[in-house]
């Protein structure tokens, strides 16, 4: 029998219970079923929740959200629930705001949200997680955002914060899972694997692939096994997700998640092409196409495109490109570089395309390439910021031999250390 929803006791990693959020007769459930067959449409999970919303529909909760969250048929997921029924009382945002649309590693404030009327308490300014008064009056924490299916984006480690949140005020967590827009597919994770000791940080909390072909709602039960062990964690299932598919292979419906991923062959690009953030070359922003563009004054376009076409790698082709970025590093000056285009993204690997750029920049412009500063609220120096997204220490001396391209094929023993959190 398919199932919508999955609980999680996590005091040790034991079976899994398999359970409908709200149980309906067999002859519904079945005619239910086949007509989402025939459709042939992915369904959310915010969508299996307010299909079935059993026990949950009656709890004072919370909600983890952005505009980006929405149903099947892309209404906003907070207000679908609230028509719904459901019972919430609070909503919490990431980096970017409720709108999705803040600036990138800027505070964003408490504020009261213009749809619904219900209080905004920020989650990416003067704390990162909800605090135990927050969660005084209700039941539960519903957690609904879209991810981009990278270690360094950083709503997985809110993610991360509300489970710690939740475990230490005794309140449910409830992960409304959605597809990962890049795949799915854990033969297509690439490394670095994080080194923990040197490098964790809000881009990057514990040891796993930059790509890692999960799902939020599969790495909460992984981090509600391995890390998070008092929790009690809910996950309400996709229904008719294909995880070999990336968002522009499927064609499902597809919201940008914060601004600077535009579109689908954007959050394909960036695994790679947001490394780009801890050197002193422009990635985009500032342009109308962040993250498919990249250069820097000093880079020479049409040597550069002729060059990295010689890497002939999988899945991308590079045209060289001249722009004046409005804003970011080099806002005003004229800039040489590339605009690259996904060809096949089956084949094409992102971090190991962004790591042979970045060796490939500092093999042509040696004396050029440097670190860049990049502050955030959760790294307010802006220092280390390429260690963060490798996840590898002392990354800029490591670009020239090789070591991080090398480091992008070891994923170590993920495959099978996430297999029993799979669930799809």
């Amino acid at each position: 029998m398919n199932t919508n929803s999955v609980t999680y006791h996590a005091k040790k990693i034991r079976r899994l219970h398999l359970f409908f959020a709200c149980p309906l007769p067999a002859t519904i459930l079945k005619k239910q079923e086949t007509q989402f067959i025939k459709m042939g449409n992915l369904f959310f999970g915010v969508d299996q929740l307010i299909q079935q919303p059993g026990r949950l529909k009656e709890l004072p909760a919370a909600l983890v959200t952005n505009n980006a969250a929405s149903t099947h048929t892309g209404e906003s997921s907070r207000l679908a629930l609230l028509k719904a029924g459901f019972r919430i009382r609070t909503l919490f945002s990431p980096e970017h705001g409720l709108t999705a649309s803040g600036d990138d590693g800027a505070s964003q404030p408490d504020t009261t949200d213009a749809l619904t009327q219900l209080p905004v308490i920020s989650l990416y300014g003067d704390q990162l997680r909800p605090t135990a008064a927050a969660l005084a009056g209700v039941d539960l924490v519903f957690f609904d955002i879209p991810d981009a299916g990278c270690r360094f984006y950083t709503y997985l480690w809110t993610l991360t914060h509300v489970m710690e949140a939740c475990a230490a005020a005794n309140k449910t967590l409830v992960v409304l899972d959605r597809p990962n827009p890049i795949s799915g597919d854990p033969d297509k994770a690439e490394g670095p694997m994080l080194d923990e000791a040197h490098c964790s940080s809000f881009t990057g909390r514990w040891n796993i692939p930059v790509r890692h072909s999960c799902t939020l709602g599969e790495l909460a039960a992984f981090f509600a096994a391995t890390r998070v062990k008092d929790l009690q964690l809910e996950v309400i299932k996709i229904n008719n997700w294909n995880r070999k598919q990336t968002a522009g292979e499927a064609g499902w419906y597809f919201r940008s998640p914060s601004p600077a991923i535009t579109d689908t062959e954007t959050a394909l690009l960036y695994p790679g092409a947001g490394l780009l953030e801890g050197v002193n070359v422009n990635e985009g922003r500032g342009t109308s196409t962040p993250f498919k563009i990249a250069g820097a004054p000093w880079i020479r376009a049409e040597e550069m495109a002729a060059a990295f076409g010689d890497l002939r790698l999988p899945g991308i082709s590079v045209t060289a490109a001249h722009f004046i970025p409005g804003s970011g590093i080099y806002a005003g000056e004229k800039c040489g570089g590339l605009r690259c285009t996904v060809t096949t993204p089956s084949s094409f690997r992102p971090v190991q395309t962004g790591l042979c750029l970045l060796q490939l920049i500092k093999k042509m412009y040696p004396g050029e390439l440097g670190e860049r500063l990049y502050p955030t609220v959760a790294n307010p120096s802006g220092k280390g910021h390429l260690d963060r997204l490798t996840g590898v220490r002392d990354s800029f001396m490591k670009i020239e031999n090789g070591e991080l391209i090398k480091a992008s094929r070891e994923t170590g023993n993920w495959k099978q250390t996430i297999s029993p959190f799979l669930l799809y």
